[in-house]
C-alpha cells in the first residue's frame, strides 16, 4: 500500500507514522519517539510531522494520543502555544516605505524579552485596562488552582497578560500573494504556564517514582486517570490553554492599533482571526477510541479548519486549510522546526549570514537573534511538500516587519 508517510515499528511497542519525506531528521530525535512508543498508555500509534526535532522528554513535531492517561511533558511547559494571524485592509503600497518605524510602535506596543529582576522589560510595569478586564475571566479558576497548589500563586500572572515572550516568539507584519497585509504572531502562557507545565511534570515524577526506573526515560512519567492528581491537571492545562489564547488575542489588539499608528490609512480586519494552539492536549475522537491527544509543536487540521504554519524570520509562512487526515490523528506542522539547537546556531551562523539571510525584513540584524536566523531552521518548502496530504494551502505569507522576544 503507497503511504505517504514513513513507518517504524518495534517489537513492544505502538507504530510510529512519520511524514518526513524528504526532511532530514536527528537519529536522537528518532530515538526519542522509539522510547515514547513504548509507553503502555501511548496509541493506537504515533504521529509524526515533518518539523520533527529533539526535545525534553517527548518530541517536538509529535502527535502523541494517550488512552486513560496524560504525559506532562508531552505537552511541555509553553502550554498552548500558538499561533495568530490577522488580515488586513491594507495593501502592501499602503506601508511606508521605511518600516523601521512600524517595528518601533510593534516594539512598544507590546512587550517582549526578559530583563531579570522586578522591572523586567517583559512584564506590564502597569497592567492595561485590557488585560485587567481579561484577567478577571481568568482569575477565579486561577484562585481555585492556587487553592490545590499555592506555588503557582507566585508566578507571572497578569502581569503578562498580553506580552510576547523570548525565544522564538515574534509579532510580524507579512504580505500574501496578493499583497495585503497580514498581522501575525506567536505566544503561549507565558510565565504562569511555565510554571503550570514545570510543576506537575514533577508531581507526575513524584506520582509515578516506584515505575521511573520502567520507563524508557523519568521525563516521560504520567498520570492515569483517577489518580491523585489526573483532574487537577487537566483542570490546569485547560485554563492554561485558554490564558494562551487570550494571550494572544491582547497582543494581537495592541499589534493592530500600533500598525494604524504607523499607517495613516484606515483600514479594516478579517472578522475571524486564525487562532491555534500547537502546544497543547485536548479530549478527541480517533479510531473508535476515546483518547486525549497531545500536540506537541502540531496544530489541528481537521478537514475545513484554517490553521497557521510560520517558517523562520526570514522565510514564507502559511495559512492552510486541514484535509482532516486520520493517520495524523488530524494534525499537521507546526512550522519547519530546528535543525539546529540555539548553541549549534550561535557557533556556527555568523551575523553577516544572518543579515544577508534577512535582508528583506526590517527585523533585528544583531548577534542576540541568530538562534532564530533562518539557517537555524529546516526549509519551509520541504516541509510543506511533505504535508500535501495533511493540508492545503490558502495563503502564502512573506515576512517585511519581525519583532522577535
Amino acid at each position: 500500500m503507497n503511504t505517504s508517510y514513513e513507518r517504524i515499528h518495534d517489537p513492544g511497542a505502538v507504530p510510529i507514522k512519520l511524514w518526513t519525506r524528504g526532511v532530514p531528521i536527528e537519529d536522537q530525535a528518532r530515538e526519542q519517539l522509539r522510547k515514547i512508543a513504548r509507553l503502555p498508555v501511548v496509541g493506537p500509534w504515533l504521529a509524526v510531522m515533518p518539523d520533527v526535532h529533539l526535545g525534553i522528554g517527548a518530541t517536538v513535531g509529535s502527535v502523541v494520543p494517550t488512552e486513560r492517561a496524560i504525559i506532562p511533558a508531552a505537552v511541555g511547559v509553553d502550554i498552548g502555544c500558538g499561533m495568530i494571524a490577522t488580515r488586513t485592509s491594507l495593501n502592501a503600497r499602503d506601508l511606508p516605505d521605511q518600516l523601521g518605524g512600524v517595528r518601533a510602535k510593534l516594539e512598544r506596543a507590546i512587550p517582549h524579552g526578559r530583563t531579570p529582576g522586578r522591572r523586567d522589560q517583559g512584564a506590564w510595569g502597569q497592567v492595561p485596562a485590557a488585560s485587567a478586564s481579561a484577567w478577571r475571566e481568568l482569575e477565579r479558576d486561577f484562585q481555585r488552582l492556587c487553592a490545590w497548589h499555592p506555588r503557582l500563586e507566585r508566578t507571572n500572572h497578569v502581569v503578562h497578560l498580553g506580552t510576547l515572550g523570548t525565544g522564538n516568539h515574534f509579532v510580524e507584519v507579512c504580505l500574501d500573494e496578493a499583497e495585503r497585509v497580514w498581522i501575525m504572531l506567536h505566544s503561549g502562557s507565558r510565565g504562569v504556564g511555565n510554571a503550570i507545565g514545570t510543576h506537575f511534570i514533577e508531581l507526575a515524577k513524584q506520582d509515578m517514582r516506584g515505575h521511573l526506573a520502567n520507563l524508557p526515560d523519568k521525563d516521560l512519567a504520567y498520570f492515569e486517570e483517577g489518580s491523585a492528581h489526573f483532574e487537577q491537571y487537566v483542570f490546569a492545562v485547560g485554563w492554561a490553554q485558554r490564558y494562551a489564547r487570550t494571550n494572544r488575542v491582547l497582543m494581537m489588539q495592541h499589534a493592530l492599533r500600533a500598525l494604524a499608528e504607523a499607517v495613516p490609512k484606515p483600514f479594516r480586519t478579517d472578522q475571524d482571526a486564525v487562532n491555534c494552539h500547537h502546544n497543547y492536549v485536548q479530549r478527541e475522537t480517533h479510531a473508535g477510541r476515546e483518547l486525549y491527544v497531545t500536540r506537541k509543536g502540531a496544530v489541528s487540521a481537521r478537514r475545513g479548519e484554517l490553521g497557521i504554519i510560520p517558517g523562520s524570520m526570514g522565510a514564507k509562512s502559511f495559512i492552510v486549510r486541514g484535509l482532516g487526515n486520520e493517520d495524523s490523528f488530524c494534525s499537521c506542522s507546526h512550522g519547519a522546526g530546528r535543525v539546529m539547537s540555539r548553541t549549534e546556531a550561535k557557533r556556527r551562523i555568523t551575523l553577516q549570514a544572518h543579515r544577508d539571510a534577512t535582508t528583506h525584513v526590517e527585523c533585528r540584524k544583531d548577534a542576540e537573534v541568530i538562534d532564530e536566523s533562518p539557517a537555524a531552521y529546516k526549509p519551509i518548502d520541504q516541509v510543506m511538500a511533505a504535508q500535501a496530504d495533511l493540508v492545503e494551502i490558502v495563503h502564502t505569507l512573506r515576512q517585511v516587519v519581525c519583532v522577535k522576544g
